[in-house]
């Protein structure tokens, strides 16, 4: 693949978290791909917009455009997965791949009732506090390269009713039937929630496969960001060239 025929790559963060959360992929893909990092509607940079799906599929349509290099990768994380789903149903002609992490279990039937109790729950507690808890956790869990863009950025806990809101009861395997490009579901090895569809979402589309990180969680591109990085390079090298 010649530098010409690189496909362009737009990363979609999950919940609460921004565009710092891909700053490792970033990094490490920049030389070989032109690439961005989108802040959701209500996130990061873009906290004092209202959350809806519609904007959010625009975003990523605006971030694509943006690169100038016709359809593109488009990875998306967790709740950034499922609004990139959406995207792909609205938006094929700029679609050249979708990696959906974290993003491939149904949001409907009694798997989202937890998280509506959460949804509920969390305009309740003092954002200042569950940022602390947030803070602590990540440096806990991570090195500092890997998760300082993420905290200097600060977290959408406002925004996330609303998200979950329209995610929840909207997506199954079946969104997968709308996705006109190849599909490839990275999910960390330990992450039995939200990889707990992904044979389904597998089956119901012709050109996906799944690839696991190796004790990888939920975040699997913090867990062991090499390997997310790599499974997206190898990923991107693959995908058909533009007619």
């Amino acid at each position: 693949m010649t530098a010409a025929d690189a496909p362009p790559i737009v990363f979609v963060h999950g919940t609460r978290f921004s565009a710092g959360q891909w700053s490792k992929q970033l990094a490490s893909l920049q030389g070989e791909f032109r690439v961005a990092a989108v802040d959701l509607p209500g996130h990061g940079a873009r906290a004092a917009e209202p959350w809806s799906l519609d904007a959010a599929t625009e975003t990523i349509a605006t971030a694509v455009e943006s690169l100038d290099r016709g359809p593109a990768l488009v990875v998306g994380h967790s709740l950034g997965g499922y609004a990139s789903l959406e995207f792909a149903r609205r938006s094929p002609e700029l679609l050249r791949g979708l990696v959906l992490a974290g993003a491939s279990a149904s949001t409907c039937g009694p798997w989202a009732t937890p998280y509506r109790w959460v949804a509920r729950l969390v305009p309740h507690l003092p954002a200042d506090r569950l940022s602390r808890w947030n803070d602590r956790l990540l440096r806990r869990l991570y090195a500092p390269e890997v998760v300082d863009a993420t905290i200097r950025s600060g977290y959408a806990f406002h925004t996330l009713p609303d998200a979950w809101d329209e995610i929840l009861g909207r997506f199954d395997a079946d969104a997968m039937r709308h996705v006109a490009a190849p599909v490839l579901i990275l999910n960390g090895e330990k992450d039995s929630l939200f990889r707990s569809g992904e044979q389904d979402f597998a089956r119901a589309h012709p050109q996906a496969r799944v690839e696991l990180i190796p004790r990888a969680r939920h975040l699997a591109n913090f867990d062991d960001p090499d390997a997310f990085t790599d499974a997206v390079r190898r990923f991107a090298r693959q995908l058909p060239l533009r007619s």
